[in-house]
């Protein structure tokens, strides 16, 4: 198996998912790769990895407030300082909360950033449900 080499960057693939016909991980590189960074630094609580405790968002602190401008500035605040420590390969430019949805219970996180090595802008929309995922 040939490793693709990539400046921006290659790791597993998330979810981690072994393929047979590779016969190993599969590999997300570039952009994609990090998109799930993005992903799994906004899913993960402060605290959560053991080696690194100030990795994470803290998003579900959030959950239960109600919805008004010093909350949306708070999780913009939360996003911004994420990707500004953790997150290199990037520069946000502008962090949107869209509460359009809140009372189905959904807020959208619009991130625009410029990827670093590319001086590319690109977009990531976070989806952060404030309820269950049970509509049984």
């Amino acid at each position: 198996m040939e490793a693709k080499f990539s400046f921006l960057g290659t790791g597993w693939g998330f979810p981690p998912e072994f393929n047979d016909t590779i016969n190993g991980v599969v590999m997300a590189s570039d952009e994609l790769d990090i998109e799930e960074s993005l992903y799994i630094l906004l899913t993960t609580r402060l605290g959560e990895r053991v080696m690194v405790p100030k990795y994470g968002c803290n998003l579900e602190e959030q959950l239960f407030r109600p919805m008004n401008l010093t909350v949306k500035t708070e999780i913009q605040d939360l996003v911004t300082t994420a990707i500004l420590y953790h997150e290199p390969r990037i520069d946000a430019e502008k962090i949107v909360v869209d509460d359009s949805n809140q009372l189905e219970g959904e807020l959208l996180i619009d991130i625009t950033y410029k990827v670093r090595a590319t001086n590319s802008r690109k977009n990531f929309v976070f989806p952060f449900y404030k309820k269950e995922a049970t509509d049984i």
